[in-house]
């Protein structure tokens, strides 16, 4: 018995191996398209939102009665076996090719129909019985199902991310209550500015993140609309009567996801600003995070010849040559993550706006670049969380003594004394080494001792009052 079948299209005939699912479309992805190595079965989500789309339609088409009920029937228990996460390593097409899906399309729809072949008692490959087009694709087109598909993916994954950004959030926001009465200089410009708290700072940390999960909840409804019916360019040819609202009702009921027909076909089908957008609150919320880390590097850096405020948590040896030297690796790993996705951001804007005439045809590397952003930023910010925010140590006698011994707590001084007279008592510290206090108090007796205990309290200092003569 030969290991092979051979299947045909209008290029020609193969060989396809008989224990694959997958037919000669999706063959000649194989042979074509050899760029990423990534397959979309690294993209399990992607497969399963096929397996709701194809449902859909295979409803949709019943209902309007162009599709017989047995068909429809073994095309549905099909698509439940991918919504199941069944067969997902027999979607072998490249995560990036040419053709604007369409090889992933019929990747879907070939596999879809030799399962349902089976179903039915018939050998692979069978498709005088349940064919890849005529049947599983019938009334779609990979214009209208690819970005269907890719979208009810996208919100999934989108829920993923805000999910991990609400846990580093909310460790951020622990550590702020943690630190609140932890005193700190605070900097700008990398020199020394007025006192605040270590509390205040991760506090700010976690207001940040907070907004940017408003901004992805936004991007996330926009990621909503469909142009399910459309079919090849958004004229709905080869639809029944009816289908876009019919088929876009069943995926909302089969999802739970919020799904709407968009209001014109033609417009969805050939826009991708959606995509744009939400590209742009990634990048957005990657470099908000990347810049956190690069003050979490500052803030622990030293230990003994830096900041040394806080401490993160010592996850490996830092050199291969220096003994006891301890690297802040999880906010490296984060800055170069984001740095990645700031890189997929303008893959995605030259994608985007090459979407000539009708259709985006470059829609495949633009959902490669977003879920590969997704997901990094998902792992990244978990990472975050997990192997070095819960495990942050203040140095509190640090941060204390940094305050005391700065010039910047001249400021608080500017109320009394004004500001020509501040700026000659910071100078003389700056030049001569003296302390604040030893000039302003003990040497040119311009305040009194009780009236700098009241102004330099810690309470004064954590929450500033004026205070006057």
């Amino acid at each position: 018995m030969s290991n092979f079948r051979i299947e045909h299209d209008f290029l020609g005939e193969k060989e396809i191996p008989n224990e694959a699912y997958y037919g000669i479309q999706t063959l000649r992805a194989l042979e074509n398209f050899n760029i990423t190595c990534i397959p979309i079965s690294k993209e399990p989500l992607l497969i399963q939102a096929f397996g709701y789309v194809k449902k859909a339609a295979a409803l949709t088409n019943q209902e309007c009665g162009v599709l017989k009920p047995e068909k429809a029937d073994a095309i549905c228990k099909a698509c439940d076996e991918l919504i199941a996460g069944k067969y997902v390593d027999q979607f072998v097409t490249d995560m990036i090719q040419g053709g604007a899906g369409t090889s992933v399309n019929m990747n879907v729809n070939e596999v879809i129909a030799n399962i349902g072949l089976e179903m039915l008692g018939y050998a692979k490959g069978d498709y005088d019985h349940l064919h890849p087009n005529n049947h599983v694709n019938f009334s779609q087109s990979t214009n209208d199902a690819y970005p269907t598909a890719f979208r009810l993916a996208l919100y999934i994954k989108i829920g993923h991310f805000i999910e991990a950004l609400s846990k580093l959030e909310k460790a951020f926001d622990a550590k702020s209550e943690e630190f609140k009465t932890v005193l700190k200089m605070g900097r700008t410009q990398l020199q020394d500015a007025v006192p605040m708290t270590l509390g205040a700072e991760f506090h700010g940390f976690s207001t940040t993140i907070k907004e940017d999960i408003q901004r992805l909840e936004e991007a996330r409804l926009l990621i909503c609309e469909i142009n399910m019916g459309a079919t090849a360019i958004g004229t709905s040819i080869n639809a029944p009567e009816g289908y876009p609202q019919i088929v876009t009702k069943y995926l909302k009921d089969l999802t739970g996801i919020p799904v709407v027909l968009a209001e014109d076909l033609i417009e969805a089908t050939c826009d991708t600003g959606a995509y744009v957008q939400l590209s742009g609150i990634l990048k957005r919320t990657a470099v908000k995070v990347s810049k956190i880390c690069n003050d979490l590097r500052l803030l622990s850096s030293g230990p003994r010849a830096g900041i040394n405020e806080i401490n993160l948590p010592r996850m490996q040896p830092g050199s291969s040559i220096m003994p006891g030297k301890v690297n802040p690796v999880i906010p490296e790993v984060v800055n170069q993550t984001a740095y990645y996705v700031i890189g997929a951001d303008v893959t995605i804007t030259m994608a985007a706006e090459a979407g000539q005439l009708q259709l985006n045809v470059m829609e495949p590397v633009i959902a490669f670049s977003l879920f590969s952003s997704l997901s990094y930023m998902t792992n990244a910010c978990h990472t975050l969380t997990d192997k070095c925010v819960v495990g942050i140590t203040a140095n509190e006698e640090i941060c204390k003594n940094m305050v005391m011994n700065s010039i910047g707590i001249v400021t608080s001084l500017n109320p009394i004394l004004g500001y020509e007279a501040v700026s000659s008592i910071a100078k003389e510290a700056l030049n001569t080494g003296k302390s604040v206090h030893q000039i302003t108090v003990l040497e040119r007796g311009l305040i009194s001792q009780e009236k700098w205990d009241e102004i330099f309290s810690i309470e004064n200092l954590l929450h500033p009052k004026f205070i006057s003569n």
